[in-house]
């Protein structure tokens, strides 16, 4: 784990970590916090050299920090459920098809976070799992946010159609979003970066929704739609109970 905010979040969330290291030098801004939260909690820090340091660095945005922790455990979809239950929610999961840009998945779970989602379902096959560039990139939100991995998408839509979850898929021929009820029990279904919802899983969704583009470019990034639609998915939720943020 690589980062100052994602080691700070890891310390904040209590996930065990074996070490610290810290590039020398580095004594400044959130390490400091760090420091001082690694010694109150007993987790060893160690001060090297910039080249031990590089060599053991995965990621460019290290920030002169980072952690050895035990490996992100994944959860299951009825975590994910029950998460919703728990809060007395409505559902309102992420399905993320065969996305494989690391940069895309991070920004999605720092986004999902952010907008109150109770977790995020990924397949383990095809598609890009928690890594350390992950983490890095959802600052620290890999901490919060539940992923489960899942062997069959299509199948796990089916279960979770039994669930009474609305299954809104993106896609570029759908309806406009603007139009669209929003509401209610909801998995929002974000497709890889070439290839789209895919076949199968587009005709397993119940209504397929489109982001209105203007410009010259047909389509968004992942992560852009993903937050734009997620978003709007809040907002209903909210006007419709009435409530402010």
């Amino acid at each position: 784990m690589e980062g100052r905010n994602s080691v700070w979040e890891a310390l904040q969330a209590g996930r065990p970590i074996n070490k610290i290291y810290i590039k020398k030098g580095e004594y400044h801004g959130l390490i400091r916090d760090i420091i001082e939260k690694a010694r109150n909690t007993g987790v060893p820090i160690s001060e090297i050299d910039e080249a031990a340091f590089l060599s053991m660095a995965k990621t460019a945005g290290h920030q002169g920090i980072l952690a050895k922790v035990a490996s992100k455990d994944y959860y299951s979809v009825e975590d994910i459920l029950k998460t919703a239950r728990d809060l007395d929610e409505d559902p309102f999961i992420l399905i993320l098809n065969e996305l494989t840009d690391p940069q895309n998945l991070g920004s999605i779970i720092r986004t999902a976070d952010g907008m109150g989602a109770h977790g995020i379902i990924i397949p383990k096959n095809r598609a890009c799992g928690i890594t350390p560039t992950v983490a890095k990139i959802s600052s620290g939100a890999v901490e919060y946010v539940k992923v489960a991995r899942v062997t069959n998408i299509a199948r796990t839509i089916d279960e979770l159609k039994k669930q009474g979850l609305w299954i809104i898929g993106a896609d570029a021929e759908g309806k406009n979003y603007f139009e669209v009820d929003l509401t209610g029990p909801i998995a929002l279904v974000i497709g890889g970066e070439d290839k789209g919802l895919g076949k199968l899983v587009k005709q397993k969704c119940d209504i397929l929704v489109r982001i209105p583009l203007r410009g010259h470019i047909t389509s968004l990034n992942a992560a852009v739609a993903a937050s734009i639609l997620g978003y709007d998915i809040l907002r209903q939720r909210i006007t419709s109970h009435g409530q402010t943020i």
